[in-house]
């Protein structure tokens, strides 16, 4: 199996690497935008010592979604390697390997949620304290 075989909807594994090195380039961007948008309403100490767990926290979750897409990446290539020494049907995955694969994506959902739940809590409490 060759990096042009479709992994998934026209996908091959150049694509997934492609756009995980986009979403990365993306996601820079997007925080430094946010950053220099915040620093205008920066007025007080306060605000910094409120802001900037916000900001980290959303470096954070942008370097544990890229590691993610990169384990990912790394599984897909290993299935990859092991079809094409193998010519014979086998199992792509061993059992353990299964397992991790599992755990991680339970582990990923779990982060997810919890992200998004703190997100929405924040985002209510803007709207109290802003009047949004």
């Amino acid at each position: 199996m060759s990096n042009k075989n479709e992994i998934f909807d026209g996908k091959t594994l150049e694509d997934l690497t492609k756009d995980i090195y986009d979403n990365s380039k993306t996601k820079r961007l997007q925080l430094d935008l946010l950053i220099q948008e915040i620093h205008g309403y920066i007025q007080t100490a306060e605000d910094v010592l409120q802001l900037a767990p916000i900001i980290k926290e959303f470096y954070d979750v942008s370097i544990k979604n890229d590691e993610h897409l990169v384990k990912l990446a790394s599984v897909i290539q290993r299935i990859m390697s092991k079809y094409a020494t193998n010519n014979e049907e086998t199992s792509l995955l061993s059992e353990s390997e299964k397992a991790e694969l599992m755990d991680t994506l339970q582990e990923t959902v779990g982060e997810l949620q919890k992200e998004n739940d703190r997100l929405e809590s924040m985002k209510n409490d803007n709207k109290k304290i802003f009047g949004s």
